[in-house]
């Protein structure tokens, strides 16, 4: 066996609504809806979902050591900026995020800035959950609330660096 034979013939789908959903602390402000995870999937070398950022919102400037990630901005308007640099995303933009790169999501719209994630190895999706609140899809979102106090010890725990 190669090491693949298990995933040989195994599919998902996943539509819409349908799977774990976290609200998300300030200063994100939104919700993150992981997708295709080794939960599902059965495959730990990849993870994707969607992230969504209030209006006002913003993901805090952080880097990945051990993991490449890939964004593809799905709904809205806002900017990253990448080691430094800002660049405007509207839907359509996408952005390759090696080791180390480091990364900030803002939203600049009127409305909600929704991301397409993808990431390997997998685990982002664990950090949505850790640091985030259950969310039923519909429900009203609830008033913001803060980050747990050791949400540093949690992201280097998960293989993230705060910046």
């Amino acid at each position: 066996m190669t090491g693949t034979e298990e995933y040989r013939g195994h599919a998902v789908v996943m539509q819409p609504g349908h799977g774990p959903s976290f609200w998300q602390p300030m200063p994100a402000n939104g919700h993150a809806d992981p997708m295709l995870t080794p939960t599902n999937t059965k495959f730990k070398d990849v993870s994707m979902g969607y992230q969504t950022i209030g209006v006002g919102g913003y993901v805090r400037e952080h880097s990945h050591p051990d993991q490449v990630e890939m964004q593809i901005c799905f709904k809205g308007k806002g900017h990253v900026i990448i080691d430094g640099e800002r660049h405007d995303i509207v839907p359509g933009s996408s952005a390759f995020l090696g080791y180390d790169v480091k990364h900030a999501i803002y939203n600049d719209g009127d409305d909600e800035l929704v991301m397409l994630w993808v990431i390997t190895p997998a685990g982002l999706e664990e950090f949505f959950e850790t640091i985030g609140r259950a969310r039923r899809p519909g429900e009203p979102s609830p008033e913001p609330f803060a980050r747990p106090a050791d949400v540093v010890e949690i992201e280097r725990a998960m293989g993230m660096n705060d910046t």
